[in-house]
């Protein structure tokens, strides 16, 4: 019924572009000259019943569900929910065991209240459905007959398009504004909780980290400790071994493809390298853990040095081969994207190609370079699969390459796994991790575009 809904909305709105098109044409064939083009009239007509029905469908979508459950749990029998072990919990149980019969999902002998309730749930979902295709006929109706009523030779269809469009952009910039402002809030806030347990000094300058502590109280588990520093190290070894390897080899890729590579070669070259960048993590997990560990556990016993049996190396070795196709790409657009005039200009100057790149056209390209690698750091340091598998979970204090680590996003994705609740500090911990996260690619940030805006000011 949603799918008939959605079809309904678009095969609607593209009749209401075709009928007010062709009136708008209709006039201007009658001699009548229109204050905006047949097209402009058309897409009035189709944003006046496309916005309104969108809304309606997506809010009426969000509140049906808890208004059906709502009401379903309003017609339980007296006593019923209280009997289970109190309205809050049990409550839920009870909802969800109506939902799976509801659904065809019945196991063993319900109770008949929990049936008829289901029933209930199904009727009241149906009958939504129905009132939903209803209200969406209705407002697509009136939206056409109000747009159907605009069309005129003075009418001016242009400015009214702009409107709404000026309308969405604005929507979607402030959900993008307050969705970036909630996520960092909730990170804040969380980790505001988990600060009020572990010391912040602890956090911060703590040298162990360890976040096993008992969930329930007669569990036997370790006190726990909380130091961040390992993780963080853990995180920066394996990025700085990534960016050591990718960052030479995409930037010298770039200037190859770029300057001194033939036009054929390019034509392969570029999309084969490009190939990389779409490659599921998953796989470059499984190459680095089933082919590159190995050979680097062969080499180094080969050597007579230790090597423990998942490494930085062998992960940030792997996510460098990932990294590379982003390095290029924005690095071959940015020296592409230099007026050829400087190159040229360069040339007749007598200097040579590969002067011009490295004093002309690399310097006059470093804001968009400087782009393609805060993407591959950023990139390097979220990345979570390739760790988890290459890496592994114990967090140690080193920067030997050769040594087990691990990063935070793995940990995050560890602490946030099982039933621990958001009341305890191991799970609260993910929070912390994700704040300082936050703020370490933030400092990033603000260092990236320092350079950015230095290179850009010399070139101005």
């Amino acid at each position: 019924m949603t799918g008939i809904a959605f079809l309904l909305l678009f095969l609607a709105a593209l009749a209401g572009y075709l009928v007010n098109r062709q009136a708008a044409r209709a006039i201007r064939a009658g001699g009548a000259p229109l204050h905006s083009l047949g097209l402009y009239h058309g897409g009035y007509a189709a944003l006046m019943m496309l916005v309104p029905g969108l809304i309606f469908l997506l809010a009426w979508l969000a509140l049906q569900g808890p208004v059906v459950d709502a009401l379903v749990m309003a017609g339980l029998p007296e006593g019923t929910v209280s009997e289970a072990g109190g309205a809050g919990s049990a409550g839920a149980l009870v909802l969800a065991e109506v939902r799976s019969i509801a659904s065809g999902r019945i196991f063993g002998t319900p109770e008949a209240w929990k049936i008829e309730a289901a029933a209930r749930m199904t009727a009241l979902h149906g009958g939504a459905r129905q009132l939903m295709l209803i209200g969406l006929a209705a407002i697509l109706a009136g939206g056409f007959a109000f747009a159907r009523s605009r069309v005129s030779a003075a009418f001016r269809a242009r400015q009214g398009v702009e409107r709404i469009i000026l309308g969405l952009m604005i929507f979607c910039s402030l959900v993008a504004i307050f969705t970036t402002l909630g996520i960092v809030l909730s990170l804040v806030f969380e980790s505001w909780r988990f600060f009020a347990m572990v010391p912040v000094h602890e956090f911060l300058f703590g040298l162990n980290w360890e976040p096993q502590i008992p969930i329930r109280a007669d569990q036997i588990a370790g006190a726990g400790a909380f130091g961040w520093l390992p993780v963080i190290l853990g995180t920066f070894v394996i990025t700085v071994i990534a960016l050591t390897v990718a960052v030479p080899v995409g930037l010298y890729a770039a200037i190859y493809l770029n300057e001194f590579a033939s036009p054929r070669f390019r034509a392969v070259a570029k999309p084969v390298l490009e190939v990389l960048a779409g490659i599921p993590t998953v796989v470059y997990g499984f190459f680095a853990i089933l082919t590159v560990a190995p050979a680097l556990r062969s080499g180094a016993s080969a050597l007579g040095i230790a090597m423990s049996p998942n490494t930085a190396l062998a992960a940030g070795g792997v996510m460098a081969i990932m990294l590379i196709p982003f390095i290029s790409s924005f690095a071959d657009d940015a020296l592409s994207a230099v007026p050829r005039s400087l190159r040229d200009g360069s040339l007749a100057l007598g200097s040579t190609r590969a002067e011009t790149m490295m004093k002309v056209l690399f310097p006059a390209a470093i804001p968009g370079i400087v782009g393609g690698v805060l993407l591959a750091v950023s990139r390097a340091i979220g990345e979570t699969m390739i760790v988890v598998m290459a890496a592994g979970l114990i967090a140690r204090l080193t920067i030997n390459p050769l040594d087990s680590v691990t990063t935070v996003t793995v940990q995050i994705v560890t602490l946030l796994i099982g039933d621990t609740s958001f009341d305890n500090p191991k799970t609260l911990a993910a929070f912390a991790l994700g704040l300082m996260l936050f703020l370490v690619t933030l400092g990033i940030n603000i260092v990236a575009l320092g350079i950015v805006r230095k290179y850009r000011e010399i070139y101005d």
